[in-house]
């Protein structure tokens, strides 16, 4: 779905902040990408959701090369990929129910195809009963899932989740990847990005590891070949 080749990253004339990045991610997988903060995580993360071109290496999208896309076949590509923001990027004067149809609406759907999809949809994240509820009535955990329902109404091929749980309990937590595993189940891609290695402990989904910039661990099922960013062999082991 997503392949990074031999990857550096910048902003502006500034350093890099990533460095020589391999790995590819499959249809249908599902990624933890984990490290400290400041490490790169959120880097690569606007690396897969095509906000950002390398500054040099290849990034190949959908079976195409960023670097040679134009900016509305860019555009066109990001509806394919739902994305759950650390700050969740609501917007407080919509009601729950407004905020998800919102890319609906946007996708030029009719009221009769967002009505239906948009109450299932919060329905399904446990919001049923705060259709009309502005996010600021909103506790942590239900923000999230609201920004979650709002990702993935477009039934997006890919989901990028950058810290979704930084800011919940115990039970959310579970009950938010719980979720992420549920759509993942239906075919979507997921990658969620984490600093808390409690997160991924104990899941059996494949971890690549960034520290510095570099990726510094990548399960093979993570890999196109089987191999990290340094030409080693990678672990091959979960997260456990």
């Amino acid at each position: 779905m997503i392949r990074l080749e031999n990857v550096g990253m910048r902003y502006g004339r500034g350093p890099e902040v990533l460095r020589d990045i391999t790995f590819e991610l499959a249809p249908g997988g599902f990624q933890f990408v984990t490290g400290p903060s400041g490490a790169g995580k959120t880097s690569l993360m606007r690396l897969l959701f095509l906000g950002h071109r390398p500054s040099r290496g290849r990034v190949v999208a959908f079976g195409e090369d960023v670097s040679r896309m134009t900016r509305p076949r860019l555009a066109e590509l990001r509806r394919k990929i739902g994305v759950v923001f650390q700050d969740f990027r609501l917007i407080d004067r919509l009601t729950a129910r407004e905020n998800v149809a919102l890319p609906l609406k946007i996708a030029g759907a009719s009221r009769s195809e967002i009505e239906g999809p948009v109450g299932e949809m919060l329905d399904w994240v446990g919001l049923g009963h705060r259709l009309d509820t502005p996010p600021p009535e909103l506790s942590g955990g239900e923000k999230q899932r609201l920004a979650i329902a709002r990702a993935v109404i477009i039934r997006p091929q890919l989901l990028l989740a950058d810290e979704p749980t930084g800011s919940m309990d115990r039970d959310n937590e579970r009950r938010v990847l719980r979720l992420f595993e549920a759509l993942n189940g239906l075919g979507t891609s997921v990658v969620v990005a984490t600093h808390d290695e409690r997160v991924t402990r104990g899941v059996a989904q494949p971890c690549i590891a960034v520290e510095g910039g570099r990726l510094v661990r990548a399960d093979r099922s993570s890999m196109a070949d089987g191999h990290g960013a340094d030409g080693r062999e990678a672990d091959g082991h979960g997260a456990a």
